[in-house]
């Protein structure tokens, strides 16, 4: 009986060993697949701080004024100024369709 105790255990053994070793390879891959993402997403943020880097030198104020200055005679954009804006109870919105009308009851036929 003691034999086969002993080959059970190191059955066992054997079995927890190479569940082990796989789960160490999965974990290692896992890993490395993290930091491929991280890598990744390092990156795009890079990208991300070049292109509002870009946005914000395409908008600077002195360069929308020439090109509004270049096209004039076609855009006719002028400054904003401050009596320019009205408040929303101003705007005539349309009203909404009407809700249309219920139907009318058929009329009952008569008895005798």
């Amino acid at each position: 009986m003691r034999p086969l105790t002993y080959l059970a255990c190191v059955l066992l053994v054997m079995g927890l060993a190479f569940w082990a070793y796989r789960e160490n390879y999965r974990t290692q891959a896992a890993i490395g697949e993290m930091s491929q993402i991280q890598r990744e997403i390092a990156g795009l943020r890079e990208d991300l701080g070049v292109l509002r880097a870009e946005w914000a030198y395409l908008n600077r104020p002195e360069r929308l004024r020439e090109l509004v200055d270049l096209n004039f005679d076609r855009l006719q954009l002028i400054p904003r100024e401050a009596g320019q804006t009205v408040g929303l109870g101003h705007i005539d919105y349309p009203k909404p369709p009407a809700p249309p009308d219920p139907p009318e009851p058929a009329e009952a036929a008569p008895q005798e």
